[in-house]
This record gives structure tokens, C-alpha cells and sequence, in this order.
């Protein structure tokens, strides 16, 4: 009993100097704005709002989906993230094991001879020993309890950073589908302007040949002809890279990607919108890479409150229980021992500077984990607002595209029947057909840039995540 109270006597100090332990703030704040400055996107007509975590689904395209699926099963970075997740699930366990006591068996054998110092016959003893070992060192200060939750708040992390890595990989495949499907569209507008320039140029030889049309209108129709052949050319080659392109992504073997697209509607379909949240601040808790980066401040401030925890004293205590056999010259004994102790008080008085090092260095990881978290949301806003610029700046361009290329379509076809009938130059058709081009090149790309845009806001949002999704489909 008087040991006992010893030991409390010289604890109660260090026990009363544990409340002094001060870390940094868990969570810190990034000041988001309180709205968006950019508007929201008016919904199309009989547009729907829709889950982003369904969003792919309903764009009524189930190639997409297929190939978003595929991609996400063999994209390395979902990989990793997985396999970051295993990694923060081991160290979560350790960093918890740390906190029960280890027992560990051990056993050994010896056989020694003894010559005695009198005249009298030497011995041969064999000794075995088995037993187990037990050690406990008491978390006195919070470290080991800190460093557990910096290892489970970075396994939530993980998770986040998994869901993180499969919207990244399902944007860059819809980027890289649009792309096709607007490569394909362009090429069969430039196919068509390439017939439409061979047949002009078919004409005007004919033209030529009978002396009616002067020998440079004649070359300046072959010069169309062959720039319109080359545009299809081109524009097909780029076709062919996009596929190449979503080879690599889903890992597909290629006769079947082409096979498939070439049994799908070639367009861009956009059929439902997303549903985005007024207050810039309830977006971003959607965000994994920003609910990553407050768990890396928080985890962060676990490490300071570990490092602090160094410089007090640790509590250790171990115990064990062993059988014990003696055999010597046909004689054999047996006994049993238990111990409980020692209680081994270790108190830290020199070390160089080491601790107050580590201290440093974890606080210098905390700041740069805090401006990591508050430059991450502001890169999350611009994000938003780029894409809603970007979706409303294409909304608004829409019907002047279209009433542009419908209106350079008819005077293109005016213009090539007063050809026809002698009534205008090949100067005037050829001027004319390169801004009936340009208008339907200008609408697919407003097309093809309008989707970029939903993609853009889909990532920005989060992907339809949220830190209450059920983390069992980031297991393998």
C-alpha cells in the first residue's frame, strides 16, 4: 500500500500537467462565399433535376455508362486509391493496437554441464522453460490516442479520395466519348463539303472543257475540291484518335469499341440537369478532395497533440507466467513463477532538442495541411463558378448559333442554284460554302462545348458523393 500511494504521490503532478497539453484547431475555416455570383443554369424544356451519383444514367446513353464502367475497373488511379485505402486501414489498426497490451508466447531449452569445485562427480542439467510475456504501456497523455485517430481520419480520407478518383476517371471518359461523337459529326458535315466541292469541281472542268468557263475558275474549283478533301481527311484522322483514346481509357479491345459505337446514335445527348446547391458551403461538403483535405487538418492536429505527448513521462508495465522443468542425472523438478512488474516509469531529460523538433515539424505539417484545405476550397469554387460561366455563356450562344448556320445554309443554297444557272461567280459559291462551314462548325462546337461544361460542373460537385455514402463499394 505505501508503494502504491508512492507511485500516486508522483503521478498526480504529471497527471495534473497532462490538461495542459494544447493542439491546434481540428477544423479551420476557409471563408466560402455566401452565394454564387454566377447564376444557375434555367433547366431545358421538360428538364428534370437528377442525382449526380445518376447523373450518367440518365443522359439516355448507355454506351456511356458502359464505357465510364469499364474505364473505372482497370483506371490505375482508382488502383491506387484502393490500394491508399488497404494502406490506412493497416496503419488504423496498428495505430489501435498500440493501446492493448501485447502478449507474446516465448519458450526455450538449455542443457549445461557443472564441475564442482571439490572432487566429485560432474552433472549434466537440461533446463526448459516455457511461458508467456505480457507488456502495456498506459496512453497517459493522449498520444497513442491521437495518433489512432489521425490514422482513422486519414482511413476516411482514403475512402473520399477512392470516390475522388472514379469521378475524375468517369469525366475524363465522357470528355473523351463527346469528343468522338463530336469528331464524327464534324466529319460527316466536312464529307458532305467535300462532295459538295468535287461535284463544283466536276462542273467547272466540264465548263472549262467546253470553253464557257475561263481556265483559272476551272483551277480555283480544283483548289476547293482538294481542300475539302483534305479537311475530310484530317477531320477523319482525329476521329481515329479519339477511339484510340477511349481504347486506352476502358481497355476494350478495339474491334468491339468500334463495333459498338458504330451501333450508337452519333450525337451528344444532354437529357437530365443537376441539381446544385444555393450555398456555395453545403457544395462543397460534397466535395471528397475537400472533405480529404479537412481530415488531413484534423488528422494533422492529432499528430501535434502525439508529438507534444513526447515530452512527458511514459508508464510501461509488463507481467509474465513460466513453466520451468529440471532434469540432471535421472532427477527432474518442476515450477511455476508469475510475475507482475516492473512498473517502468521513464522520464525524458535530454535529448538533443529531438522532441522539440518533432513538435516543430508536426506543427509545420498542421499549417501546411490547413492552407492545403483552404486553397483547395477556393479551387473548388472557381471550379463551380467556371462551370456555371461556361454553361450559361453556352446557353446564351445557342439560338444565335443555330439561326446563324440556318441562315448560311439557305444563302448557300440560293447562291449555288444562281451558279447553276450562270447567275453568280465561283467566287461568290466558294465564299459562300466556307461560312455555311464555318456556321455548322461553329454549332457542333458549341454542342461539344456545352457538354464539356456539365461534365466540368458534374466534377465540380463532387460526383453525387457525400461523407454519408457507404464506404463497403471502395473494398476490393
Amino acid at each position: 500500500m505505501k508503494q502504491t500511494r508512492r507511485i500516486a504521490l508522483v503521478m498526480a503532478p504529471l497527471l495534473l500537467s497532462a490538461c495542459a497539453l494544447q493542439t491546434p484547431p481540428t477544423a479551420v475555416s476557409a471563408n466560402p462565399p455566401a452565394q454564387w455570383f454566377t447564376p444557375v443554369p434555367d433547366l431545358p424544356h421538360q428538364g428534370s433535376l437528377t442525382d449526380l451519383s445518376q447523373w450518367w444514367q440518365a443522359q439516355g446513353d448507355p454506351l456511356l455508362v458502359e464505357l465510364i464502367a469499364a474505364a473505372q475497373a482497370v483506371s490505375p488511379s482508382v488502383a491506387t486509391a484502393r490500394s491508399r485505402i488497404e494502406q490506412a486501414r493497416a496503419s488504423r489498426v496498428a495505430a489501435g493496437a498500440a493501446l492493448l497490451p501485447s502478449l507474446d508466447g516465448l519458450t526455450n531449452i538449455s542443457r549445461a554441464r557443472s564441475q564442482p569445485l571439490i572432487p566429485a562427480p560432474a552433472s549434466t542439467g537440461t533446463t526448459a522453460r516455457a511461458g508467456l510475456q505480457t507488456a502495456w504501456e498506459l496512453d497517459l497523455w493522449g498520444g497513442l490516442r491521437a495518433n489512432r485517430k489521425a490514422a482513422q481520419l486519414r482511413y476516411e480520407g482514403a475512402q473520399a479520395q477512392w470516390h475522388d478518383a472514379r469521378v475524375l476517371v468517369a469525366a475524363e471518359v465522357a470528355n473523351q466519348y463527346y469528343s468522338q461523337r463530336n469528331c464524327e459529326q464534324l466529319l460527316v458535315v466536312a464529307r458532305s463539303d467535300a462532295a459538295s466541292r468535287a461535284e463544283t469541281n466536276r462542273l467547272a472542268a466540264l465548263s472549262a472543257g467546253a470553253g464557257f468557263t475561263a481556265p483559272a475558275t476551272a483551277a480555283l474549283a480544283r483548289a476547293s475540291a482538294a481542300e475539302g478533301n483534305s479537311r475530310a481527311t484530317q477531320q477523319a484522322a482525329l476521329c481515329e484518335l479519339d477511339i484510340k483514346a477511349l481504347v486506352a481509357l476502358t481497355a476494350l479491345p478495339e474491334p468491339d469499341l468500334r463495333s459498338k459505337l458504330a451501333l450508337a446514335t452519333v450525337g451528344i445527348a444532354q437529357t437530365a440537369t443537376i441539381s446544385i446547391a444555393s450555398v456555395p458551403a453545403h457544395a462543397l461538403a460534397q466535395r471528397p478532395d475537400v472533405f480529404n483535405a479537412q481530415r488531413e487538418v484534423a488528422a494533422a492536429s492529432a499528430e501535434v497533440g502525439n508529438a507534444e505527448a513526447a515530452r512527458y513521462p511514459s508508464l510501461r508495465l509488463s507481467g509474465a507466467v513460466t513453466a520451468n522443468t529440471f532434469r540432471s542425472d535421472g532427477l527432474r523438478a518442476d515450477f511455476n513463477t508469475w510475475s507482475i512488474g516492473p512498473l517502468a516509469l521513464s522520464i525524458p531529460l535530454l535529448h538533443g532538442g529531438r522532441v522539440d523538433a518533432e513538435i516543430k515539424a508536426a506543427q509545420a505539417r498542421y499549417e501546411d495541411a490547413a492552407a492545403s484545405y483552404r486553397g483547395r476550397v477556393r479551387q473548388a469554387v472557381r471550379e463551380v463558378e467556371e462551370a456555371l460561366v461556361n454553361l450559361q455563356s453556352t446557353a446564351a450562344r445557342s439560338d444565335d448559333a443555330r439561326t446563324a448556320e440556318q441562315g448560311y445554309r439557305a444563302a448557300f443554297a440560293g447562291i449555288q442554284a444562281l451558279y447553276q444557272n450562270g447567275l453568280a461567280s465561283l467566287i461568290e459559291l466558294e465564299d459562300s460554302r466556307r461560312s455555311q462551314l464555318a456556321a455548322e462548325t461553329a454549332l457542333l462546337s458549341l454542342q461539344r462545348e456545352r457538354a464539356s461544361a456539365w461534365v466540368a460542373l458534374y466534377r465540380a460537385m463532387g460526383g453525387g458523393w457525400t461523407p454519408a455514402l457507404d464506404s463497403a463499394a471502395a473494398r476490393p
